[in-house]
This record gives C-alpha cells, structure tokens and sequence, in this order.
C-alpha cells in the first residue's frame, strides 16, 4: 500500500535534480534573456471524466509546482516543468436510503516538456504538448467507502478507487501576462484509459461494457518567473 506514494516522492526528488539541470543549461547556453527563466506558480483545476460507466461532476481542486522556459528556436520556446497536483471529482452514490455525491480526490504528479510559439515577446505565449501524468489511487472518505454506485447499483464507491498509474495527456493553452508574471490557461485531455486497471483487477466486479474513461482538466496558474 504505501510502495506507490515511496515510489512517487523518489520520483519527486530525482525531477527536481533534472529540472535544476536543465535549468543550468537553458542559461548557461544562451544567458540570462528575458526568455530564459525558471517560473513558480500555482492555481485550480476542475477534472472532468468522459465515460458511459458512471456519471462524473467536475469538482476544483489544485495544481503547482516549478518550470524552466528558455528560448529555442525564432520564434519558439520550450519549457520543462514538473507540477503536483490534487484534482476532484464526484459521482452520485446511494447512503442508506439517501443519494449523495461521494467525492474522490487524485494526487499525482505531472512533467512536461513542451514547445511554446512566441506571439508577443515577454506577454503572449501558445503553447502545446504532451504531460506525464503519475497517478495514485483515489482517495475517498473512509466513511463513503460502501455507498453503493447509483450508476452501477453492483459496485460500492471504493471499487472504482485502483485507476491507471501512468497517464499520456496531451496539452494545449496560452501564457499571457508581463516579464515576471504569467497566467496560463490550459487544458489537458488524456490519451489513454483512466479506469483501465478496473478491467484488469479480478477484485472489481465486471460490468456488462468495459470500464472506460479519459480525463479532461482545465487549469489557470499564476506564474512568477525569478
């Protein structure tokens, strides 16, 4: 139970070596420019599920962490960045005889090493790419665990808890703002399947379609870039 969470700080601390690294060399290569910067930021999100198996409410949460952006090409840039994030979701359950939105919460860890298209120097970014996703199980009030799924009256609310670990998203936004603060505005959409270890794991009783669903995050972060 607790190999994922040792297995995550590891990774943790390993990227932050990386993103250091990387920072070094962004400056190193090409001097301090106004494009050459390690930012800090955080913000909200709001996830979003597209399944058939269950019925999903968006719920806020939270993401931050660190990126390096540094000139690459003309008009081009690219970022490097690690963030971490708990991001909410909720699904209507049955407790007792009452019907309530059971929430779920994912902490996971999101990397990125991403193009961005130079608009307007120091206030104007697009950028797009692909973001790793290392995700934990979800985590539910120990109280709700055996409320059962109104959706899927066979399955209680910790039945759905054990999704993938790894996620490809794929990310497009914009980074607008001055030299030393940034909002970005982005949305992710995962490539593959969020609930795909339910079909695999013999502990979750089998529905009569497989369990399927990609996820869909809005985020909007304040960045200052040191």
């Amino acid at each position: 139970m607790l190999l994922l969470p040792l297995k995550l700080i590891k990774m943790k601390k390993f990227l932050v070596l990386v993103c250091a690294l990387f920072s070094i060399s962004i400056l190193a290569q090409s001097g301090y420019k106004d494009s050459n910067r390690i930012g800090i930021g955080g913000g909200l999100t709001q996830l979003n599920i597209s399944t058939n198996n269950f019925t999903i409410t968006p719920e806020t949460g939270w993401i931050g962490g660190f990126h390096v952006r540094g000139n690459f090409y003309n008009n081009w840039q690219m970022s490097f960045g690690m963030f971490f994030t708990d991001i909410n979701f909720s699904v209507q359950t049955k407790k007792l005889v009452s019907v309530v939105d059971t929430n779920y919460k994912l902490s996971a860890v999101q990397i990125y090493l991403m193009p961005g298209y130079v608009v307007s120097q120091n206030h104007f970014n697009i950028e797009f790419g692909p973001v790793l996703q290392i995700n934990d199980k979800l985590k539910i009030d120990k109280e709700d665990e055996n409320n059962i799924l109104v959706d899927q009256p066979t399955l209680t609310a910790k039945d759905i808890t054990d999704v993938t670990k790894l996620n490809a998203n794929i990310y497009a936004g914009i980074n607008v703002g001055i030299t030393n603060l940034r909002l970005r505005l982005g949305y992710q959409y995962g490539l593959n399947n969020f609930f795909n270890n339910l079909n695999n794991n013999t502990k979750v009783p089998a529905l009569s379609e497989k369990y399927k669903g990609h996820i869909g995050m809005i985020s909007g972060q304040l960045t200052i870039y040191l």
